[in-house]
């Protein structure tokens, strides 16, 4: 069987989910998944120039590829960099190179994106032959045929909400505040960390009258004016202009209408709170509505997937541990009932660590050439796997299984190509 590459295996999975959807929105709970899968690969394998003081990073590939098409035969490419660079809401490489996939992903541009840097080899040699998905042909044709179904999902995506991608993939909720014709708006703003916070409202202002921006609340935009990264006073500045005309603010909202804090703009909040210790961000909902989004399957940690699963256990088997045992194995070690435990199963480069997830207690950390042979439990739902590794000890060589339970099929043959491929030696099946 053909070796597949775990980041193209979880981006499959990841479409799947995406393709009962007849509009994929910013609400979607995989999109953001999919989005960091796909920067995952863009990232994988480039190397950073030698005497350089800059780091490098996919962006900066885009970006030379326009230098190399001296023909113009790629126009949608360079229209999609220049509205990106013309976009005043992010300031890195890292956050125009998010913004730059999005507005991809709702042109179903993507594969041609990818075909321009494969026939340009100045660029294309910035990636790592050794590790890069470009650069090998047996992980790039799948990801091709990915990336082309992909073109074909419907994204409907708010290309404006781009003002936190320097920090996250995690989107806010933004709304837009129209207001009418007013002597004074009423707003008393702070301005903190490159972004304008409301921290009150005058009383009998037009805003107090309305309610509708709260204390906290980022204000993103005056009537198109981006107010990213402002100098002081900027945005009163253009109130103050705008006094007696129609306005359109848009609002970033540092609470969800669940309740959620917006993860980005905690440490903003505390700092302002410091900064204004009167200030009043309201009570917290003494009820959050019930939420639809699935609770995460992975996260990330140094630019690596981190598979959130459940550890059913270990037990030492016997003096062997090859892949004919592996399946009587998994058994034994589910019919002890050990209490499972949820944890962070973290693949690393050479070695491969379960971390629980609550205590952050390390249960368990093996090396690859220490696994003699892994493969997923013969199940019907397939989220069942085990692996078999060495005990080193100076009296006998001895070996335990250790199993895990993956939240779907897909995660679960992930992990084992992923385990499989870390050592050439191991022995797997899925």
């Amino acid at each position: 069987m053909a070796p597949r590459d775990p980041l193209v295996s979880a981006l499959k999975a990841c479409l799947l989910n995406l393709q009962p959807f007849e509009a994929v929105t910013d609400s979607n709970p995989h999109l953001s998944n999919c989005c960091q899968l796909l920067e995952l690969i863009f990232r994988k394998g480039l190397q950073q120039p030698v005497l350089s003081l800059v780091r490098r990073d996919y962006w900066q590939c885009f970006e030379q590829l326009l230098r190399q098409d001296t023909c113009g035969r790629w126009h949608g490419l360079a229209r999609a960099v220049e509205e990106v660079k013309a976009c005043k809401k992010t300031l890195s490489a890292q956050g125009r190179g998010r913004q730059l996939i999005r507005l991809a992903l709702g042109r179903g541009a993507l594969p041609g994106f990818v075909a321009h840097l494969l026939h340009t080899p100045s660029v294309l040699e910035w990636y790592s032959p050794a590790v890069s998905i470009f650069r090998n042909q047996e992980f790039l044709e799948p990801f091709m045929s990915l990336l082309l179904v992909l073109s074909h999902v419907e994204f409907k995506l708010d290309l404006q909400n781009c003002s936190f991608l320097d920090e996250s993939w995690l989107l806010p909720v933004c709304e837009t505040y129209q207001v009418v014709p007013c002597r004074q708006t009423g707003m008393v703003l702070s301005y903190l960390g490159g972004r304008v916070f409301l921290r009150d409202t005058v009383a009998g202002g037009q805003a107090d009258a309305d309610g509708f921006v709260r204390h906290g609340d980022v204000i993103d935009e005056i009537n198109g004016i981006c107010l990213r990264n402002p100098k002081n006073g900027q945005a009163d500045f253009i109130l103050s202009r705008l006094k007696g005309c129609p306005l359109s603010i848009r609002v970033v909202r540092w609470r969800a209408p669940d309740g959620t804090v917006y993860a980005p703009l905690v440490k903003s909040l505390r700092a302002l709170k410091t900064e204004n210790p009167g200030l009043d961000l309201g009570p917290a909902p003494s009820r959050r509505l019930p939420s639809t989004t699935p609770p995460p399957t992975q996260l990330l940690k140094e630019g690596r997937i981190v598979y959130i699963v459940q550890f059913m256990g270990a037990k030492n088997i016997s003096v062997l541990g090859t892949k004919e045992l592996l399946q009587s194995a998994i058994s034994h070690v589910l019919q002890e009932n050990q209490p499972s435990k949820e944890v962070l199963l973290d693949l690393q480069e050479t070695h491969l660590t379960c971390t629980e997830s609550n205590s952050k207690a390390l249960l368990c950390e093996h090396h690859y050439p220490d696994v003699s042979c892994v493969g997923r439990y013969a199940q019907p739902d397939g989220t069942m796997l085990g692996f078999c590794v060495i005990n080193r000890s100076p009296e006998t060589k001895s070996f335990s299984c250790v199993v895990l339970k993956a939240a779907n099929s897909e995660e679960c043959e992930a992990i084992v190509w992923h385990v499989a491929t870390g050592f050439k030696h191991t022995e797997w099946f899925v």
